[in-house]
């Protein structure tokens, strides 16, 4: 391919995977029921939501991006040529932003509860959704780096498809967009700008390729609408509808085992 060329091709599949992130944000509002003043309305018990097949097309499409980059394709070819144009014909520093960056929707979620403002679900709940998407996404992508055996760019390891730190932070993403959808669409876009960021800075660090990001962003997003359509499940079988004050959860992410605890008072 014409090198002339290379740069127009990648602000093309970089435009691409926004537009996705746009349609998966309006698909969502029209799932929200687009419901009317939803701030001044006072939290409600969790509910059993069926889960939709479309909810997770845009997820799949991701996931399935990811997978063709790593055989010999149009794909592959897109991951050198973007990473020769990141970070062999403009070298630079490494800046590992990233480490932190991958948890800032999440963090976003509760810096808004600690300022008062009212959320799908209380603390307790809300915390509980969050780490079981992590636990899903924690074991999906360990064990897909274990499976695929996918060589990162700069030969560190065969661990590089998915990105787990892109995974972590658009779980966090739509985590913060479902809990805020009805405060202001806004909230959920600035999640999913930091996700984005955090992916973005995967390939600029040479860590991963663009179709470990993409495939990793599908499987953040899939694993906390899975985790939404869990815990009604869980909370009716294990706590008999009564409010969450305390839980303990483990879970695991990035190759680190870890315990949580959350206290509500």
């Amino acid at each position: 391919m014409n090198k002339d060329h290379r740069p127009l091709k990648q602000v093309i599949y970089f435009l691409l995977v926004l537009s996705c992130i746009t349609v998966h944000l309006d698909l969502s509002a029209q799932d929200a029921g687009m419901l009317q003043d939803s701030v001044s309305l006072p939290q409600q018990q969790p509910s059993s939501k069926p889960l939709r097949i479309r909810q997770f097309i845009l997820p799949s499409a991701m996931f399935l991006y990811g997978v063709t980059s790593l055989h010999k394709g149009e794909t592959m070819n897109v991951n050198k040529e973007l990473r020769e144009e990141l970070n062999i014909e403009h070298t630079h520093t490494q800046a590992y932003v990233d480490n932190y960056l991958q948890y800032a929707p999440a963090a976003g979620f509760y810096a808004l509860k600690a300022m008062g403002i009212p959320s799908q679900h209380r603390l307790g709940e809300a915390s509980m959704i969050y780490l079981t998407s992590n636990l899903i996404l924690g074991v999906t992508v360990t064990s897909l780096k274990h499976l695929t055996h996918e060589w990162r760019p700069d030969h560190s390891d065969q661990l590089s498809f998915p990105s787990g730190h892109t995974a972590t932070a658009f779980a966090g993403a739509e985590f913060l967009r479902e809990e805020y959808k009805d405060v202001s669409p806004w909230i959920g876009v600035a999640g999913y700008a930091m996700a984005a960021a955090t992916g973005f800075m995967r390939m600029y660090n040479n860590d991963h390729w663009l179709g470990d990001v993409v495939a990793g962003a599908g499987i953040g997003i899939a694993s906390t609408r899975i985790a939404y359509w869990l815990y009604p499940r869980i909370e009716q079988r294990f706590f008999n509808g009564r409010a969450l004050h305390t839980m303990v959860m483990p879970g695991y992410g990035n190759g680190v085992y870890s315990v949580a605890m959350v206290r509500q008072f």
